[in-house]
């Protein structure tokens, strides 16, 4: 596939901008040719006008034609073949495993999405059926459900080239509640994002889906960014990314004359919490992976275990020698990009050199302008304690072990804890967890995911999984990234009352022709 370099205005090329960037091979630090450039404000404009038309048809295709629309951007991805792969490998130093795993989860979710959408039941549709005789009062005829909020923008995250990006969760969840997305593209793989954009403007026509439904706009500076939340008919944006980048998206809607959700995902150093019994019984167990985790595509993982909560027992001091010694054997691996590594580097510098933190193990040097150095930090829990800034996230290979002494000061930690997107807890067993059970109900209110022996790497996309949490983990806690429930933050309720019902959504009519689970007088039925 030859690649143009070009912006997509509802399936149209476009390329009118003077500032211009490369995709850049980060194994290497060379540019990747096309050259792209920055969105202008007319683009902008032409896309997200061309949206708001595409939505005023789009809101009303059947379901059965939207489910089967998603279903056909997943079959165009994988009628692209592996050209996509190889292109972000290129962009990305990731490994052709990993991508292809990373394509098979997009691929599902836009099918899973397209099996919520034909079952029905997720507009929530809820009816109270009118008591004209009721006494002293008539009740109203009342019924509500849940209706697309109109276009919205999508900010691509340059750890997931694939799976949240171009077609990945948020574009995937906004497109089944009934939502156009113009989708700005991360600047770390332009190359990627124009395929897979390909893919979606061929679903598109092969579907007869509205040419705004989609757009794709390319840009490095964050005015491309700005214009796009500022502009007065996007209705709300989906952000996964730094905590700076996310709170001035988050900041900027809210100052609109029409202020607007924000749902960024912004990062989270993920606690782990390792009680006694867990680390005497499975010392080496709970050692390695630990290290698998937060090594794991070095480091650049928004789930990352950050920050590890050990509780003083008869072997955690070799718990962390072993923790030593296997770090020390590793290479360095190479990140997604110099600015990346920078910033990673920056913050190790910020804990070790600025804040007095002990680097008790680290891998070999990294010599190479994108690789790094994984790390292996030590403090106290006084020390942690006296400093909430440490328990920010550093994005990379990289995790600060706290040594508690005893329940009570293990307490004290939880209890100071900012929001996060996942909290981990290692118990021996049952007996143990339950002695606890004071620390569990404190990180309930810190995380948006509880987890008891395993990690927090690895993201399940499926019914049930929560990915958010409470601030500054994002800026939403009641919502989720990741998972079927995600399509929550592109719709609003609306009621309709004493509506005639030949002009009611075929949802709430009362033949429900649709076959949902519907809440009527207080109780779910089909």
């Amino acid at each position: 596939m030859k690649l143009a370099g070009v912006n997509f205005i509802g399936g149209k090329a476009s390329k009118q901008g003077s500032q211009t960037f490369f995709g850049i091979d980060p194994s290497k630090n060379e540019k990747l040719n096309p050259e792209y450039a920055d969105a202008t404000n007319e683009e902008i404009d032409e896309a997200v006008n061309k949206a708001t038309e595409a939505f005023e048809t789009f809101k009303k295709i059947s379901p059965e034609r939207k489910a089967a629309f998603l279903d056909s951007i997943a079959d165009e991805i994988l009628n692209l073949g592996d050209e996509p792969i190889q292109r972000c490998m290129q962009e990305t130093a990731l490994t052709y495993d990993r991508l292809i795993g990373e394509r098979t989860r997009t691929v599902n979710q836009l099918h899973l999405f397209a099996e919520v959408v034909r079952e029905g039941s997720w507009v929530e549709a809820r009816i109270d059926n009118a008591i004209p005789d009721r006494e002293p009062l008539p009740k109203k005829d009342i019924r509500m459900m849940q209706i697309p909020v109109g276009p919205v923008t999508v900010f691509g995250a340059g750890n997931f080239p694939l799976a949240f990006t171009v077609a990945g969760g948020d574009t995937a969840s906004a497109l089944a509640a009934g939502c156009p997305v113009i989708y700005k593209a991360h600047p770390g793989h332009p190359g990627t994002s124009e395929m897979l954009a390909q893919a979606m403007n061929e679903a598109i026509q092969k579907n007869g889906m509205p040419e705004g439904l989609f757009s794709l706009l390319h840009g490095t500076s964050a005015d491309v960014g700005m214009t796009l939340v500022k502009h007065p008919l996007i209705k709300a944006v989906g952000f996964t990314g730094s905590f700076n980048g996310g709170k001035a998206l988050f900041d900027a809607a809210v100052r609109r004359p029409e202020p607007v959700p924000v749902y960024a995902e912004m990062g989270s150093s993920n606690p782990v919490f390792i009680l006694p019994e867990a680390i005497d019984n499975r010392t080496k167990e709970i050692a390695e992976g630990l290290l698998n985790s937060f090594t794991l595509g070095v480091g650049q993982f928004c789930t990352n275990p950050g920050v590890v909560i050990l509780s003083k027992s008869n072997k955690s001091d070799e718990f962390v020698d072993y923790l030593k010694k296997e770090i020390a054997k590793l290479t360095p691996g190479v990140m997604l990009s110099e600015r990346m590594k920078s910033n990673f580097e920056k913050g190790i510098e910020n804990l070790h050199r600025i804040k007095k933190i002990d680097v008790a193990a680290k891998s070999n040097v990294a010599s190479g302008v994108c690789e790094a150095t994984t790390y292996l930090l030590k403090t106290t829990a006084d020390r942690f304690l006296d400093d909430d800034s440490l328990e920010a996230e550093v994005f990379g290979p990289s995790t600060l072990i706290i040594q508690a002494n005893g329940k009570e000061e293990l307490l004290r930690i939880a209890r100071r804890l900012h929001g996060h997107l996942t909290a981990t807890i290692h118990c021996k067993d049952d007996n143990e967890l339950a002695k606890y059970s004071d620390l569990s109900d404190i990180l309930m209110e810190k995380a948006g995911r509880l987890i008891i022996n395993d990690f927090p790497t690895g993201v399940e996309v499926c019914h049930s999984m929560f990915h958010g949490g409470p601030f500054p983990a994002t800026t939403d806690a009641r919502f989720t990234s990741v998972g079927t429930a995600a399509i929550k933050r592109w719709v609003r309720p609306v009621s309709f009352q004493n509506y005639p019902e030949h002009l009611l959504p075929i949802e709430l009519r009362n033949d429900n022709p649709l076959n949902i689970w519907r809440l009527v007088d207080g109780e779910w039925k089909k």
